[in-house]
């Protein structure tokens, strides 16, 4: 053995074989312990992408899969498996002596990290300085397209767009969600915090997953953003709360790693439902997106004139929609037919309709 090696008593052999897997940490090391075809094996507990620890993952066959984002391991070799083994989590010698199991440090084989590519999302994205103001809509709304019905807050959203390019001289760019395949927040956070990782680990791992769109655009591209949505059900679409929950991890890297991602933008939202909850469904988008900075609101009004501007359109637009109510009062009033209570008229025996 090597006469460099430093011997840690771990227990009795039958005691550490109970325990497995389990990891401990001596000097500055993170070890995880292993039982595999009834001989005990030592690597690295540290995985090597974010940290997570493997002690704490699911063993199939030689390999651990880390909790936290799923990379694996040889809990023999510490090296990944075929086509990614070049990649390797220390190795630890293990011996047993009158009973005792010993671990010996450092370890026999070192970490290995390889070099990877930067994803797309970490990179720079400098917006030239000519550059026109840049306008992103998000369309919340699910749909089948098989089926295509009118949707009052995707048309909205579609007119808003189009004013922006042909009116207001913006790059424009148009996300519909239900056009994009991607999977629920995973709930990374909750195994800890640095497990919620950006780019986001599904992003990361999933080269089918598409909500790289939305990511890049909210975190490189736009400097407007506006999110359209219908109300159901007193909430806004499902679609919505599915996009927010992943990004969960922009939110959790202003707590985690003190890393603002989104800033000096400015969102507005199309929410579209009448009386059913836009109240709510407003508050919610808006302390979602939105953070409490009183004196930065102060400092706008004062120095914009835009938004007192925008306060005067806003008296001007409730007025004017109800000048239209009370010229239409009459035929407002009138009850609304809707489509079961006129099919249920229609099979009432003996009813003649004019």
């Amino acid at each position: 053995m090597d006469p460099n090696l430093t011997w840690h008593v771990l227990g009795s052999n039958e005691e550490v074989k109970a325990r497995t897997p389990f990891a401990v940490e001596i000097e500055e090391h993170s070890i995880a312990v292993f039982l595999h075809d009834a001989q005990l094996h030592a690597i690295g507990n540290r995985c090597n992408h974010k940290g997570g620890p493997l002690c704490e993952g699911t063993v199939t066959g030689e390999y651990v899969k880390c909790p936290w984002h799923g990379w694996e391991y040889s809990v023999i070799t510490g090296r990944g498996p075929t086509g990614y083994d070049e990649e390797q989590v220390p190795t630890f010698a293990l011996r047993e002596e009158a009973g005792l199991v010993s671990v010996a440090t450092p370890p026999l084989m070192p970490r290995r990290l390889i070099a990877h590519k930067p994803l797309h999302l970490l990179e720079e994205h400098l917006k030239p300085a000519d550059a026109r103001p840049r306008i992103l809509g998000i369309s919340t709304t699910a749909m089948d397209d098989t089926n295509p019905r009118f949707s009052t807050s995707d048309i909205l959203l579609q007119h808003a767009l189009t004013h922006a390019g042909a009116v207001l001289h913006a790059d424009t760019q148009l996300i519909r969600l239900r056009e994009l395949a991607f999977r629920h927040c995973e709930g990374n956070y909750s195994k800890a915090a640095r497990a919620c990782t950006w780019p986001c680990a599904i992003t990361e791992r999933d080269p089918e997953d598409q909500l790289t769109a939305v990511y890049e655009g909210l975190v490189h591209w736009a400097d407007v953003v506006i999110i359209a949505t219908p109300i159901r059900w007193g909430r806004a679409s499902s679609l919505y709360f599915k996009m927010t929950e992943r990004l969960n991890c922009v939110q959790n890297q202003v707590t985690i790693a003190d890393n603002v991602l989104i800033k000096n933008k400015v969102a507005a939202f199309i929410i579209t439902g009448g009386q059913d909850n836009v109240q709510e469904v407003a508050g919610g988008m808006l302390t979602f997106w939105s953070e409490q900075d009183m004196e930065t609101n102060v400092r706008l009004v004062r120095a914009s004139e835009a938004l007192r501007s925008a306060s005067a359109d806003l008296v001007g637009r409730a007025l004017m929609t109800w000048r239209m109510i009370d010229e239409h009062r009459a035929e407002m009033e009138q009850p609304m037919e809707r489509t079961g209570r006129k099919a249920q008229r229609l099979n009432r025996p003996g009813q003649v309709m004019a």
